[in-house]
């Protein structure tokens, strides 16, 4: 069977006995300016075995304690280990079941081939960043995987299966498999059940599938794999390896654990798998010089007056290369043409590089359009940008390469991947 990059693992979850509402935890990066959520799961999970022991959220990555707090982390792994905590389901994927406000969706957990992925801007390799990496966030996470046992990863990557072949028939079958959890997530994270997908025929079904999308890509651009969520921490991982690699025999690199990494593949035409631009809100700059500034890099821009937001946001859905200026309580969509690169955030991304180099103002990027008004209202400048389109995602990427950093997000913090499952990356 033809290797696509995605193959199950050898898979380590939490044992009878172990409370997996106080085992799972969400994404280190998600609120990073909110340190009481994470004092509040500290005391949720009091004792107990927890996934919060063996990662270091990221509100406290500038801290004079992180050393301390990634020393503890790599014992905690250890701990668990020794003490059995784990059961290990070799050569196996777990289907995930989530349940969060916006709906249900499912995925794979499986492992990824780091051979197979480049996250710089040129890429064309079949695992592809989906934004901007910014090579200054990888030195830390490398250092917390640098001698760390095991990987738990809240890495979510996105495949375009419009026919729902590759996830869809294993969730149609999910009654007749092991379930292996089945939980509430802490702090109003859903509800989560995972499967075990061992079975020989199950498996084929899987990689079938993903051969056969793979097949109808262009062999000089085939991009399989989308990030979704965790681009620095696999960025990291990946940094980690080519490290180790020039170490290794050829034969040692074929199958040595650090060339792979642990994480959730999700179809993208997943009806709960929902996508949120991220707009910006500038400061001490003028409507008159953003509008200067955007020339410089448009060569035409058309601005017309909306009467209300629910108009405006019809407008730039409906219009290629437009998105939405706020000042105050006026609402005008722009609309531009002769740009380098047709999506908004692109341009509005060379607007944010030109302003920042001649220091005149500062940017924001803001969830919520309902935000974003409030700001205008108070002296800032307000940009919304489209709805991200599903249908067209991969198209983006292929033709525009990544896109810059903070243009979507999926879903809201509390749904984002929580930490369940993990696996040995080294002996």
């Amino acid at each position: 069977m033809k290797d696509t990059g995605f193959s199950a693992a050898d898979i380590l979850l939490p044992g009878k006995g172990i409370e997996m509402e106080k085992w799972a935890v969400v994404a280190c990066d998600q609120y990073t300016s909110e340190r009481e959520y994470w004092e509040e799961a500290d005391n949720f999970v009091g004792t107990s075995p927890s996934t919060l022991r063996m990662i270091l959220p990221e509100c406290y990555l500038e801290d004079s304690d992180k050393e301390e707090r990634i020393r503890k982390a790599d014992e905690t792994m250890h701990h668990y280990l020794e003490s059995g905590v784990f059961i290990e389901y070799p050569d196996s994927f777990i289907l995930v079941k989530r349940d969060t406000e916006s709906g249900t969706r499912y995925g794979l957990v499986g492992k990824l081939d780091l051979e197979k992925y480049d996250y710089s801007p040129s890429s064309l390799s079949p695992i592809r960043a989906t934004e901007g990496t910014i090579i200054s966030r990888i030195p830390p996470r490398k250092e917390i995987r640098k001698n760390a046992i095991l990987e738990i990863p809240h890495i979510m990557v996105l495949i375009s299966d419009e026919k729902r072949s590759v996830i869809e028939p294993i969730a149609a079958k999910r009654g007749k498999l092991e379930k292996v959890y089945d939980s509430p997530l802490m702090l109003g994270g859903g509800h989560i059940e995972g499967y075990l997908v061992s079975d020989e025929d199950d498996k084929a079904i899987i990689y079938n599938a993903l051969e056969n999308i793979e097949q109808k890509l262009d062999p000089e651009n085939p991009l399989l794999y989308a990030m979704g969520d965790g681009n620095h921490s696999l960025a990291s991982a990946k940094s980690l390896w080519e490290d180790v690699k020039t170490t290794l025999s050829e034969e040692e690199r074929g199958n040595h654990p650090l060339r792979y990494a642990l994480c959730e593949i999700e179809n993208i035409f997943d009806s709960g798998l929902m996508f949120e631009p991220i707009h910006r809100s500038f400061f001490d700059i003028t409507e008159e010089k953003f509008l200067e500034i955007l020339s410089h890099h448009a060569e035409h821009i058309e601005k017309n007056k909306a009467d209300s937001i629910e108009e405006a946001i019809s407008a730039i859905n409906s219009e290629k290369q437009s998105f939405i200026l706020i000042n105050g309580n006026d609402i005008s969509v722009i609309k531009t043409s002769g740009t380098e690169k047709e999506m908004p955030a692109w341009t509005i991304q060379s607007v944010i590089d030109e302003m920042l180099e001649k220091k005149e103002g500062r940017v924001d990027y803001i969830h919520g359009i309902d935000s974003v008004m409030k700001l205008a209202e108070n002296g800032a400048l307000g940009i919304i940008l489209p709805d991200i389109s599903k249908e067209t995602f991969f198209a983006s990427i292929l033709r525009d390469k990544a896109f810059p950093r903070k243009t979507f997000s999926i879903g809201h913090a509390n749904e984002k991947r929580y930490y369940v499952e993990a696996r040995k990356i080294r002996m």
